[in-house]
């Protein structure tokens, strides 16, 4: 079946209605038409009453009739592929048969490249902002302060970043890495290249873990307690091996006496960073743990904000979508942090680690200039949710 001209249209629905939708934790019954592998790695993910069905698209090419018939007649059918024509191919089928179905625009790639973009703090002296990708669990964020602007892990889509800083009438100056990502390609340095803004990553990361082979990209190297001022406030660069051996947490301190951690992947809400993905997650244990037990503890007080550059589950953020929280409450019911011994918190990070994805040794190579992917080779290597936290299995 097509739709044709005549016929009545099918409406689509934006990354964006979807979001909303699922923050307010709003019924929603989607319907994945993808193949079950892709559907598998990569699933839409909301709260409580969000439902989800797979039904792959060439199960309506050979049997509408059968097909249609496994899908509720009593609710509106949020349809998705990965392809925007084939939702729409698939919505049309069930709106001439009478449901209430519309179609995802522009595919499950417009999902996964939508970000979201909101305040954490905005204060007299400037802004905070969060730009999450939900679809991936991935944070960054931007520091807006007397005309000025850094960012902190930028994901690739750069104009994000770059509408943002304009928007806000200032200038980008500093962009920072925590450390050289895993699972999603950096921005970062596209973004140098095309504002001028100085890019900074620690050395240790800008040699790939596994090769062996150095860095490409221009970078300059950031160093325990190098001081940044950003307009009125004062980011500072602390090391936090572990997670990577050049994981840097940033600490922001703002003239009213707020401060933030800006954590990468060292410390999540609800875990941490997992050591393995240099492949060698034994030897960086140790590490991992020193950083926590003995150099988190300097970085921040109690009422510190911990801004993370992942999350997990929605649950982990506030009903507006904010993904952070005072130090002491992470502190407190973030699991992964109660105090261990270094033999007990070995066991715990060896038995915890979640599967070793391949594609994230490559992106690695892309992210310090090794390789350079095109648009649906990155779109491929990012596909599906982040696994840089240890597993709660």
């Amino acid at each position: 079946m097509t739709i044709t001209e005549g016929q009545t249209a099918v409406a689509a629905f934006t990354p964006a209605e979807l979001y909303a939708r699922i923050l307010r934790d709003e019924p929603l019954f989607i319907l994945d038409v993808r193949n079950e592998e892709e559907f598998r790695r990569s699933p839409i993910e909301g709260r409580t009453n969000l439902t989800t069905v797979n039904i792959p698209y060439f199960e309506f090419i050979e049997d509408e009739e059968a097909a249609a018939a496994r899908v509720p007649t009593d609710r509106e059918i949020f349809v998705v592929c990965a392809r925007e024509g084939s939702s729409q191919y698939v919505a049309g089928v069930l709106h001439e048969r009478g449901y209430q179905a519309r179609y995802l625009e522009g595919g499950y790639v417009s999902w996964g490249n939508f970000y979201d973009v909101r305040d954490v703090v905005a204060a007299d002296w400037g802004r905070i902002v969060q730009i999450a990708r939900p679809a991936r669990g991935d944070l960054s964020f931007a520091v807006i302060s007397g005309g000025q602007a850094a960012l902190i892990d930028p994901m690739r889509h750069t104009e994000v970043y770059r509408d943002l800083v304009a928007a806000a009438g200032a200038t980008l100056t500093h962009i920072f890495d925590t450390h050289v990502h895993a699972d999603h390609i950096s921005g970062g340095p596209a973004l140098a290249e095309e504002t001028g803004a100085t890019y900074y990553v620690h050395a240790y990361d800008a040699i790939h873990p596994i090769d062996m082979l150095p860095a490409v990209i221009a970078y300059t190297h950031v160093q325990e307690g190098d001081r940044f001022q950003i307009g009125a406030v004062t980011i500072t660069a602390r090391w936090f091996p572990g997670h990577t051996l050049g994981q840097v947490n940033y600490r922001f301190d703002a003239p009213d006496g707020r401060s933030a951690l800006f954590t990468g992947d060292g410390i999540f809400l609800r875990s941490f960073g997992r050591p393995d993905l240099g492949g060698k997650g034994e030897a960086w244990t140790p590490i991992l743990y020193r950083s926590i037990t003995e150099r988190l503890p300097r970085m921040a007080s109690d009422d510190t904000l911990i801004l993370p550059a992942h999350f997990s589950t929605l649950d982990e953020g506030s009903a507006e979508g904010i993904f952070a929280a005072p130090f002491a409450e992470v502190r407190a019911t973030n699991d992964a942090l109660r105090p261990r011994d270094e033999a007990e918190f070995t066991s715990y990070v060896l038995s915890h680690l979640p599967v070793f994805p391949p594609e994230y040794v490559e992106i690695k190579r892309v992210n310090i200039g090794l390789v350079t992917p095109c648009d649906g080779t990155a779109n491929e290597l990012e596909l599906g949710k982040n696994i840089c936290a240890l597993s709660n299995a």
